[in-house]
């Protein structure tokens, strides 16, 4: 009845997997979310869903099951044991950290590294024959949100392990919140994941979090047809990207103000911006996604003259992510020959940001040094490219795995440090005969502003791009003499200047 059967083997003739009937059938367009939101069902896929009636803070800590710790402490996590215990029967659960990699190891080399000692734990775990009543713990941390990719390579081997071995491995995944060095704390997490039965758990904000297979939603934003212009993608409610929707936008179709000029939106750029405001982060709480975009003039309001109905033009928007939007004819420029509107549209944002940071903040001149951070990035390859043309000294950071891109744009290894660490500092302190630089373009936070200030002994301007780690600039100035601190938004420039500086980027 169009049932099949499979039979799986791996490259060398082995078993793997064998199903007696697999039925197939259609899938909709609903149930591919191409049709209306309220009746598209859609395939599944994973989420962390938080596990009802676990309460880590408030469990108690029973002397049963046992606790050991095995690897980097040498110390019982919570009962002590007596003498030689574990050197004859095992505790009920033994606990293996995964050690911290270190900043100054790069992610391939920290895969490795954290894949072969936990596979070296596995192994010697599976190979004891007192382990056989014991279940092993692996604690990691960043594994499930995906900002520590060894740790998250671990939990690929240790499902594996798993699945051979049922019922032998746990494992966990704690965030920064939770007090390592606290045996309370993280023993009544562990007695609330043994009290859960589930061989996966992350814990955030001292909740325990399970994977659940769930609907995947409507899988693509249902959008209006050709009839329909008024309507924008923006988030419902800021704190989540899931919360990308269609948005009524009748401004896009509103009569035009003096000044104001109809776009037909071909290509609309991408930027942080735009995910800070998503995230609910962006310190305008009025802000909307979509600032920038390339199209077709459609409509001018009568005092415009520099753009007519037909122009191809690019610029900054309030609103872009639709079929039409509008903005100041002042922040447009016409698309140059043999531009593409993709290009067009990924202009605007990075390279009006560094040309408004160097020249019109810094007040960059020909042969001064210049340090660049995260250099790799958006606004950093534009602020590059701007020092090139105006013949300064370009000291740069970046993570090593984009140094390559930077060497492509002409940047030397004596000219290159990570962005990952504080040697920076130093090198360029080396490099320059311990004079420093005469201009930061700082996008880090931390101790990372405080070293690049020190990249400043003779004085100069520190210009601020970022907004998580803003700085007092008259506190600045009083403990750095000679040290002008200045964080800015592109919007501080204000219209007329942003024109003109987009017509002096084409030139």
């Amino acid at each position: 009845d169009g049932a099949i059967a499979v039979a799986v083997f791996d490259t060398t003739g082995q078993p793997v997997l064998t199903a007696t009937s697999l039925v197939l059938r259609p899938v909709t367009t609903d149930q591919l979310g191409t049709g209306a939101p309220d009746t598209a069902q859609s395939l599944f896929t994973v989420q962390w869903m938080p596990l009802p009636n676990a309460e880590p803070d408030t469990a108690p800590v029973t002397a049963e099951p046992l606790w050991a710790w095995h690897g980097q402490r040498p110390q019982p996590l919570l009962v002590p044991h007596p003498p030689g215990q574990l050197d004859g029967e095992l505790p009920t659960v033994v606990v293996a950290e995964l050690p911290a990699a270190g900043d100054a190891v790069g992610v391939v080399e920290a895969t490795h590294a954290a894949s072969t000692l936990v596979l070296g734990w596995i192994q010697e775990w599976l190979a004891d024959a007192a382990t056989d009543g014991s279940r092993l713990v692996v604690i990691t941390r960043g594994a499930t949100d995906g900002s520590d990719l060894a740790a998250a390579a671990v939990w690929g081997l240790v499902r594996s392990a798993q699945s051979e071995h049922p019922h032998r491995f746990i494992l966990l995944d704690l965030d920064d919140d939770t007090d390592h060095d606290n045996d309370g704390e993280l023993g009544r997490i562990l007695t609330a994941v043994l009290d859960s039965g589930e061989p996966e758990i992350a814990v955030r904000a001292g909740e325990l979090y399970a994977r659940r297979l769930t609907r995947a939603g409507t899988g693509r934003l249902s959008l209006p047809g050709p009839d329909r212009l008024s309507w924008r993608i923006d988030v419902s409610e800021p704190g989540s990207l899931d919360n990308l929707t269609v948005l009524d936008c009748p401004e896009a179709m509103a009569p035009l103000a003096a000044g104001q000029v109809r776009v037909a939106v071909r290509a609309a750029g991408l930027n942080f911006r735009d995910v800070l405001v998503g995230l609910g982060m962006y310190p305008d709480p009025t802000a909307v996604m979509g600032s920038e975009a390339a199209g077709v003039v459609i409509e001018t309001a009568p005092d415009v003259t520099e753009v007519v109905v037909g122009d191809r033009v690019f610029g900054m928007f309030n609103g872009a992510f639709g079929p039409v939007a509008v903005t100041d004819h002042r922040l447009l420029a016409r698309v140059p020959q043999g531009w593409s509107f993709t290009r067009a549209a990924s202009v605007p944002i990075v390279y009006l940001t560094a040309f408004y940071a160097l020249r019109d903040l810094a007040d960059v001149r020909p042969g001064q040094r210049i340090l660049i951070h995260a250099a790799a990035g958006g606004v950093g390859m534009a602020a590059v490219q701007l020092a090139q043309a105006w013949g300064l000294q370009i000291y740069a950071t970046a993570s090593a795995g984009k140094w390559d891109t930077l060497r492509g744009m002409g940047l030397d290894d004596t000219h290159l440090a990570s962005s990952r660490d504080l040697d920076f500092r130093r090198s360029f302190l080396t490099a320059t005969g311990g004079e420093g630089v005469d201009v930061v373009l700082n996008a880090l936070a931390g101790e990372f502003v405080d070293a690049s200030l020190e990249l400043l002994p003779r004085g100069g301007r520190f210009v601020e791009m970022g907004k998580t780690d803003v700085r007092d600039p008259a506190r600045i100035a009083a403990d750095l003499p000679g040290v002008v601190y200045q964080a800015f938004d592109l919007s501080d420039a204000g219209v007329d200047r942003i024109g003109q500086m987009l017509g002096e980027i084409l030139d």
